[in-house]
């Protein structure tokens, strides 16, 4: 059994000893040719950092699979699913809303980007956003092992809900499915645990490779843009989903927090909801108390459109790039970036890059020059490994919001010691 309080505290040591070795490996202003970089840094250390991030893709896609089918396979009355969608959906709009208002607002007050020049040859071509239309129609899989091939997360999730239903409805046959899978579901949550034993590890080989490479330098430039986002991320993170675990599941959000720190970890060190989904769907299920059939639901669904981080992103950027551009934005044009911001969450939900491209889609809707982006890429990189800790915090309280309200919560398992 792994002692989770000693794993916490690793992870931390990790991430803190890999950001300083990495930042003094930067300020060495070594050669690209130097060994060092060439069999160090970029060699064992990458090495070890990118085998960890895929052995956390590995699992996304079966445990996925496996937990949301054993979910909705307990979840036998139809309307329960529907039930626990609705709130968990109309929650992430709503968090997702106050988040980008949140960074409208407080971008307003501390004004990053005045006095700010943008150079006008700076060139930025986001990907093409599918169009809703579109998105809607391909959530429902022609082929769900080229699904799970592609790891379409919208796709896995509605074909897993459609099987759990299934089960739930078969009798025998379907009591005998479930209990294989839920046998499955056992061995795949020992593999998540067996990968964190060796997390420190490997958050410390990503610690060090991207500080090495990047340093503190390339924020000095956009420090007030920098330090604006971080701000409203933190922000968020302490009021709105304190306020969610405290009000609506009538929970202590210190406790709450201290139980679900290693994922934020996680969730900082790889930059990724997808790849820290397994520790997160771990986490809430087994320190936070949120059942399976519930949690099997949130996690991934929450992994795939809630981007409260991204949507904060969004919105300081937009009123840096306007200010720096000397463009006003009207009251009508701060609305339409809430809207906007808050659809394209799921609008262009699984597509790689998603931030920048719904912060293109956000520019264009008000006008301002989409070029703009290219000045805030060079920090993008440091502020997504912070907003994806916030994201799947997100996820977790919504998570537990939603069980607490249907009566699928172990307070129990919250409040006992590790």
């Amino acid at each position: 059994m792994i002692d989770r309080a000693a794993l916490t505290r690793n992870i931390l040591i990790g991430m803190g000893a890999g950001l300083l070795i990495g930042s003094v490996v930067h300020a060495l202003s070594l050669a690209a040719d130097n060994p060092l970089l060439v069999y160090g840094i970029n060699g064992i250390f990458d090495i070890g950092g990118k085998v960890f991030i895929a052995s956390l893709k590995l699992l996304v896609v079966p445990l996925v699979f496996v937990s949301l089918a054993c979910g909705a396979s307990n979840l036998s009355d139809g309307s329960s699913i529907g039930r626990v969608g609705a709130k968990a959906i109309g929650l992430y709009l709503i968090t997702t809303a106050i988040a980008v208002t949140l960074a409208l607002t407080i971008a307003n007050v501390v004004n990053p980007g005045i006095g700010i020049n943008l150079a006008a040859g700076s060139e930025f071509i986001p990907k093409e956003a599918p169009a809703l239309k579109d998105v809607i129609i391909n959530i429902v899989p022609t082929n769900p092992i080229d699904a799970m091939a592609q790891g379409n997360m919208l796709q896995i999730i509605v074909f897993a809900i459609l099987i759990g239903v299934a089960i739930a409805k078969c009798g025998e046959p379907g009591l005998r499915v479930r209990a294989t899978l839920n046998n499955w579901n056992e061995v795949i949550m020992r593999l998540i645990m067996m990968l964190m034993s060796v997390a420190p590890l490997g958050v410390f080989c990503l610690m060090v490779t991207l500080f090495a490479n990047m340093g503190f330098s390339t924020i000095a430039d956009l420090l007030k843009y920098f330090l604006t986002v971080a701000g409203v991320l933190v922000l968020h993170f302490l009021l709105t989903y304190s306020a969610l675990v405290r009000f609506l599941a009538n929970l202590n959000p210190v406790t709450f927090y201290k139980k679900f720190a290693p994922v934020m970890a996680y969730a900082f060190s790889t930059s990724s909801s997808n790849a820290t989904l397994p520790v997160t769907l771990e986490n809430v299920e087994h320190r936070l108390g949120v059942k399976n059939e519930v949690a099997a639901f949130t996690i991934p669904l929450g992994a795939t459109i809630n981007m409260d981080g991204t949507a904060i992103m969004q919105g300081v950027a937009t009123v840096f790039i306007a200010q720096a551009f000397n463009i006003d934005i009207s009251m009508t044009g701060y609305l339409m970036v809430v809207m906007t911001a808050t659809l394209a969450s799921i609008g262009t939900a699984g597509v790689p890059g998603v931030g920048l491209i719904t912060l293109a889609l956000v520019l264009q809707q008000v006008g301002l020059p989409v070029e703009g982006i290219a000045l805030i890429i060079g920090v993008d990189r440091l502020l997504d490994m912070m907003r994806t800790a916030v994201n799947v915090s997100g996820d977790a309280a919504i998570s537990t919001v939603v069980a607490k309200s249907e009566g699928k919560f172990d307070q129990t398992v919250l409040e006992q010691r590790d």
